[in-house]
């Protein structure tokens, strides 16, 4: 049975654990690290409002807006109702994404498991019985024995105390790694979702792009046929028959590369969304269903890195590799240890919660170590070297997070100046070849300029459809090089249909 006495003693212990919790931990104490000092992202002044191409798909009117924040459904910017609900689905069957989702819980678990190990005492209760039989010889008697049973219950105390604060070390380490797996989670999300937007984009592409070879395939067939009525009655050569029949063969091989990749975009499509090509259900995506952002926002360059998932989780990299310089500190220190029993023992179980069967033990342990063959030393020089190799690898991340807002923003601007240029290019094309067309119809131009020109237009059609999809997905990485907006999220990154419905059942089956 428990006295006052007892617990009074217990309540010690407690107050001298939590008054060494509050005291200093060895080891250094992280600092979040400074932003990059720079108000620019790119070498030279960008202008704010990218060049237009009036009447062609992706040639709209855009402008950067410095500052902005970001949308957290920044795809529902692009207008397609069928990429919304591709992105919908895929939040909630990507395995990736769920897979992150699955580290991110354990990773919070094992928090709470290095607190309850390393703040907590460790209490347990053992009782047990037991039947023997002494010779009377351990009593120093010659003869006789003597037979009985013993009955004992007792609660054991064991709890380290964090002097050197290392304990406290080690939780600030497991909250780290949550981070980290935190920022993995928001970093399969941002791909996840650019990557579906970027390949409803190339699906939209190659589908234009099969359109426009089609069309000049058709045109190609139809003056080879014109091609060999003119061989009949001699204005041709053979030359001329078998050089237009060679570029309709060019023209059929294109068609065929463009449904292959075609095809393999919509697999990848479909894997991105949880499904097998084969039972994927996805809509056909075409350019004239993307609609082009006209406001991009654009970070300040001292919110970057608290906005990239990457930047973030090498952040709490640094800070987990931290914490482990302090862990292995204190191991070189003191090791501090209490421990506490109280219960009672009897020979009948009648008795045993009775006034005369009550024991209780207290004890307190002290560890230096002293000599162990260098192994505490190199431990942490390798905690040391580990958080040096972390900081640069955070130097890297932050480097390539700001190339690759740079890119981005060049690439906007060209690419808005390209498609312009390739528009034009294309109507110039097209309206060359007709004139030729219509001349060599005549008889008054060669075929071999019909050929040229036809080749000309070819690559002009073809350069102004990629020129319009490399706008989008330049406007799309934008957005993702600048972190995609997650901060501004309500719900969950990944919360997976049956788990909802699941949760649902439950609460109702509770009420």
């Amino acid at each position: 049975m428990f006295y006052s006495k007892d617990l009074s003693m217990l309540r010690l212990t407690s107050l001298l654990s939590a008054g060494l919790l509050s005291s200093c931990a060895v080891g250094p104490n992280f600092k979040q690290p400074n932003a990059p000092n720079t108000s620019s992202y790119t070498e030279t002044t960008l202008s704010k409002k990218l060049a237009t191409a009036p009447g062609v798909s992706g040639g709209a009117h855009q402008e950067l807006i410095a500052g902005a924040d970001i949308e957290a459904q920044w795809w529902e910017l692009f207008k397609s109702p069928e990429l919304d609900i591709l992105i919908k689905k895929a939040l909630q069957k990507n395995p990736n994404l769920g897979a992150a989702d699955a580290a991110l819980r354990a990773s919070q678990e094992n928090v709470s498991a290095q607190i309850g190990g390393q703040y907590f005492p460790a209490i347990g209760l053992n009782g047990g019985a037991t039947r023997q039989l002494q010779p009377a010889a351990i009593y120093g008697l010659p003869f006789g024995s003597d037979t009985y049973n013993l009955y004992n219950a007792s609660v054991n105390v064991t709890y380290k105390l964090d002097v050197f604060g290392g304990a406290r070390r080690a939780v600030e380490g497991a909250r780290a790694r949550a981070e980290i797996a935190q920022f993995q989670l928001e970093g399969a999300y941002l791909s996840l979702t650019a990557n579906i937007v970027t390949g409803a984009v190339r699906e939209a592409a190659l589908r234009a792009q099969m359109q426009a070879t089609e069309e000049i395939l058709k045109a190609q067939i139809n003056l080879a046929e014109v091609t060999e009525k003119q061989l009949a009655i001699g204005t041709v050569s053979k030359v001329d028959v078998t050089s237009q029949r060679t570029l309709v063969a060019n023209s059929q091989v294109d068609l065929f590369t463009y449904e292959r990749n075609l095809s393999f975009t919509r697999n990848q499509l479909a894997v991105l969304v949880g499904e097998l090509p084969s039972n994927a259900n996805i809509a056909k995506f075409d350019l004239k269903s993307l609609h082009l952002p006209e406001k991009l926002p654009l970070s300040l360059p001292s919110s970057l890195v608290r906005q990239r998932p990457d930047v973030r989780a090498a952040e709490a990299q640094l800070k987990a590799t931290n914490a482990l310089v302090g862990v292995a500190t204190a191991n070189l220190l003191p090791q501090f240890n209490i421990t506490g029993a109280i219960g009672s023992a009897a020979l009948t179980s009648n008795a045993l919660f009775g006034p005369n069967a009550a024991l209780w033990s207290v004890a307190g342990g002290i560890f230096q170590p002293l000599f162990q063959g260098g192994q505490l030393l190199a431990q942490r020089r390798g905690a040391i070297a580990n958080y040096e190799q972390a900081v640069y690898q955070y130097q890297a991340t932050v480097l390539k997070a700001f190339q690759e807002v740079a890119d981005a923003l060049r690439a906007l601007e060209t690419g808005a100046q390209a498609l312009k240029s390739a528009s034009d290019a294309e109507r110039y094309a097209y309206e060359t070849l007709d004139l030729i067309q219509q001349q060599y119809k005549l008889g008054t131009a060669s075929y071999l300029a019909v050929l040229y020109y036809q080749n000309q237009y070819q690559i002009a059609k073809v350069k102004s459809v990629s020129a319009q999809a490399t706008r989008l997905s330049d406007s799309a990485a934008l957005f993702a090089a600048l972190g995609g907006g997650w901060w501004n999220r309500t719900g969950p990154a990944f919360q997976p249909k049956a788990i909802v419905n699941k949760d649902q059942n439950e609460t109702s089956g509770n009420n």
